[in-house]
């Protein structure tokens, strides 16, 4: 049976402990230029003693961001930005991989290169509101069908950025395919109304995904390359006729790719939706994936480090994420270690400002 602190071997990296730094989005990178700075340096140095930290998601592209203050990785500076925040991990003694993201219709075209309207792989508009890059909040823009011959170069974009991680000193890279944004966008039949190779059949639905994967694995060793999925989500307005069947395919397709890890992260936005009232909480997920994904599983979900510590012992999982109490907490595994008490979080501070709420967390050794 293993623990929140025994050693994990993630392909050729091996991580010092089984606690994990959920991708987390802040909204503090420097503007102009989405690039991340001395602040985002100090706040990820702070939380190095996790077994991996998962950076906030970072767009491959400017057509691939959609909320303000979210940082890049397809400039130089911010690539030199992000080597000031790998540096400051590494001098700390952690391990950090980058989330490579592309929002698709999640943005706004205030967010566009020559102010064009957001693209996804069908135009199908979401419910709600967004932000536009001056932070007003606007109704959501009925987005553009990618044409097929757009395709390759959104996923050479993803080769790009998964490139430039690697000249920022990233150990490894995390696929984001959940929340609704691009990729999630293709896989499920909500979205994806195509009549083309990347519509229709689960097998078309899961390319894109998947040469997306193969164009990173031209730059990365599999066992360096995680993806995220959210199954059964419906945050950012999903859903798919058939979640169970889409999602098992898409984990069977993963297992035999050979990736590092699979992040599985509950769906916390509504009801699952599926007319057989699939249970989407995270062990729920983890119940049904276990059996079909053989590599390391990363679950996320709002765990406590005793629900934590119980799916591992359990073998449902390899490793856990933490979101908010690792942006309460830098110093999450020796809190738990010394069972000392946690900082309560500010939510307040969530989304944009200073270093309020984001690096003034106190530890315990009082630094």
């Amino acid at each position: 049976m293993n623990t929140l602190f025994d050693e994990l071997h993630v392909g050729s990296l091996q991580l010092k402990n089984r606690f994990v730094m959920a991708p987390l989005t802040r909204m503090r990178s420097q503007q102009p230029g989405n690039i991340p700075w001395e602040l985002n340096a100090e706040y990820y140095r702070q939380r190095a003693s996790a077994g991996l930290i998962v950076t906030e998601a970072t767009q491959v592209s400017q057509q691939g961001q959609g909320y303000p203050g979210t940082p890049g990785i397809h400039s130089p500076d911010q690539v030199a930005g992000w080597r000031k925040v790998t540096g400051a991990v590494h001098d700390a003694g952690g391990r950090i991989f980058l989330q490579l993201w592309h929002v698709g219709r999640i943005s706004h075209r205030s967010f566009q290169p020559g102010n064009q309207i957001p693209v996804s792989a069908s135009a199908v508009k979401p419910a709600g509101i967004t932000y536009t890059a001056s932070w007003q909040p606007v109704d959501f823009e009925t987005p553009r069908a990618l044409r097929t011959d757009e395709i390759p170069g959104v996923i050479g974009h993803f080769r790009q950025a998964a490139s430039n991680a690697m000249d920022a000193g990233f150990d490894g890279v995390e696929i984001h395919g959940a929340n609704g944004y691009l990729i999630d966008q293709f896989l499920q039949d909500g979205t994806n109304r195509r009549t083309d190779q990347y519509g229709g059949s689960l097998q078309n639905r899961t390319r894109f995904l998947l040469e997306v994967v193969s164009a990173v694995a031209e730059v990365w060793e599999m066992g360096r390359i995680g993806v995220r999925l959210s199954p059964f989500g419906t945050f950012n307005d999903m859903s798919d006729s058939d979640a169970n069947a889409l999602f098992t395919h898409v984990v069977r397709e993963l297992d035999s790719s050979g990736i590092g890890y699979l992040h599985l992260v509950e769906p916390r936005a509504s009801e699952a939706g599926q007319t057989d009232a699939i249970d989407a909480s995270a062990q729920a997920c983890l119940e049904k994936f276990r059996p079909i994904f053989r590599g390391i599983l990363v679950s996320a979900g709002g765990y406590t480090p005793e629900s934590a510590a119980a799916v591992i012992r359990d073998g449902l999982a390899d490793a856990v994420a933490f979101g908010r109490l690792f942006i309460a907490n830098p110093d999450l595994p020796e809190r738990v270690r010394s069972a000392a008490g946690m900082n309560p979080y500010d939510r307040t501070t969530f989304y944009g400002g200073d270093a309020r709420g984001y690096t003034d967390y106190p530890l315990l050794s009082g630094a």
